[in-house]
């Protein structure tokens, strides 16, 4: 988030050394999805939301998944990265709502969808 210092907060996952890194095999779409998901990473690329990054030990996916109203929408398959980090036990209550507010984010009552 762009308005948000890395002095204030970033985030590092803690990832046991019990697994061995994973590599997912290549995922192959069809035109649209391609398309679809170039136009989704240029707008988020534009606004700075990301920027490319090479890591070649863990690899997440893109999946391509159909909206209720039509279209397309991106998504990660942390899978296997999910499986290798340990859960917290303790939790932060409510961090949507802590998060959202500090970022500069309308409120929103209700839970995050």
């Amino acid at each position: 988030m762009l308005s948000i210092s890395p002095d204030v907060i970033s985030h590092k996952l803690s990832i046991s050394p019990v697994y061995k890194p994973v590599r997912q095999k290549r995922r192959s779409y069809d035109a649209k999805r391609y398309e679809a998901m170039r136009t989704e990473v240029d707008k988020l690329k534009t606004i700075g939301f990301i920027r490319e990054a090479t890591y070649f030990v863990w690899l997440a996916n893109s999946v391509m998944v159909r909206k209720a109203k039509g279209g397309w929408r991106m998504c990660q398959d942390y899978t296997d990265l999910n499986k290798s980090c340990p859960k917290d036990s303790f939790p932060l209550p409510r961090i949507d709502q802590l998060v959202d507010p500090t970022a500069g984010q309308p409120d929103f009552h209700g839970p995050c969808r």
